[in-house]
């Protein structure tokens, strides 16, 4: 059989579908994309034995119809230095030989057996169905993916938790020393129901995902399945209880100052030099609209003091932070001021944009320090 394709088209899709590839698989032909040429489409499969991502492309031409496995770094290089063009790709069943034409030239790849491919597991016919905007889940993402935690020790941790209410949406993300909430008030479900994101799903989601897309999202107790117009994604769910993170948002921090988020950011990279480098503690003292951060490096014998303008007529406070977290935090933020809410030294600090975005909610939470003084 034969059939012809845009080499840029089928390369956008094979670098989309190439993000859940692992770098190393129990099954050899977990390394290869699975081709399934019908009805005029070329269907490109790639998976690493829990995740499948399905993506179409329609064709220029076809004259039959076939099922068909291609090494997918080969395949990938290959196709990765053509310009734009018509791609014709004829393949022998019987010897599983490829001829790939292009207009300078040709050349060979050796398929493989479609039939041992694989077949993902389908969702229970107890399922939830979502439908969410690729915005919305953009912005949960990007707010929550870095507060993550990396150790496996409570696996429930390490994914975006999406908890689904009846009149909004929560994307929440910990590693127990930083926390983020992301709320969005304009999904309306009906409905209450959570879902943990695994680290991975979460990063491939943010490098395929547009805006502008529409998401059917459907799960059971161990899978689901995200739906877009120009893909599926199935992957395992991350199993057990989230924790209640909310019990740890302070209710009310008396002391709020606002500052630059831009200007704060620069004087924290700057601090973060001369702190310690392995517990990055940093003093953060507020007085008279000012902000004080210093921090010191006994081993090195560094120091450093930064002053900002702020908006603080409170009473004089003082609470240790990570700056390297407070880093994390500040960077992620999509706003021009930001407000930090404190309590007593002991008590998590709050950062939260001066301004909200409409029907959105963000808060980001820092677990505090012991000073040494």
């Amino acid at each position: 059989m034969k059939f012809t394709i845009s080499s840029t088209a089928l390369y956008a899709k094979l670098t989309a579908a190439s993000k859940v590839l692992a770098a190393k698989n129990s099954m050899p032909i977990l390394e290869c994309f699975l081709l399934d040429i019908k009805n005029g489409n070329v269907e490109i499969t790639a998976s690493d034995g829990e995740k499948y991502f399905i993506t179409r492309i329609p064709l220029v031409d076809s004259d039959n119809n076939a099922k068909l496995c291609i090494n997918a770094k080969q395949l990938m290089d290959s196709m990765k230095e053509l310009a734009e063009q018509p791609v014709t790709l004829e393949y022998n069943p019987e010897n599983y030989d490829v001829r790939v034409q292009h207009q300078s030239g040709e050349f060979h790849v050796i398929a493989y057996d479609a039939a041992t491919y694989p077949v993902q597991q389908p969702l229970s016919n107890e399922t939830t169905e979502l439908n969410l905007k690729g915005e919305t889940m953009l912005n949960g993402i990007n707010d929550c993916l870095f507060a993550t935690a990396n150790e496996e020790v409570r696996m429930v941790m390490t994914g975006v938790f999406m908890d689904v209410q009846p009149d909004h949406v929560v994307f929440a993300g910990t590693d127990g020393r930083k926390l983020v909430r992301y709320i969005n008030r304009d999904v309306q479900t009906g409905q209450a129901t959570g879902v943990i994101l695994p680290k991975k799903v979460s990063m491939i989601l943010r490098n395929v995902l547009q805006k502008d897309d529409e998401l059917k999202v459907r799960f059971d107790a161990e899978r689901a399945l995200i739906q877009t117009a120009a893909f599926e994604f199935s992957f395992r769910l991350i199993e057990g209880r989230y924790p209640n993170y909310n019990s740890v948002i302070p209710a009310n921090n008396p002391f709020q100052a606002t500052v630059d988020r831009a200007t704060l950011l620069s004087a924290l990279k700057r601090v973060s030099v001369f702190c310690n480098q392995s517990s990055g503690l940093m003093k953060l003292h507020l007085e008279n609209n000012n902000m004080t951060l210093s921090g010191q490096d006994n081993d090195y014998v560094t120091s450093v003091q930064e002053n900002l303008i702020c908006e603080y007529n409170e009473m004089p406070t003082s609470i240790g932070f990570s700056c390297h977290l407070m880093i994390d935090i500040v960077s992620v933020m999509d706003c021009e001021r930001v407000t930090i809410q404190l309590g007593d030294p002991s008590r998590p600090g709050v950062i939260v944009p001066a301004e909200q975005k409409e029907n959105e909610e963000l808060l980001m939470l820092l677990m505090p320090m012991m000073l040494n003084d």
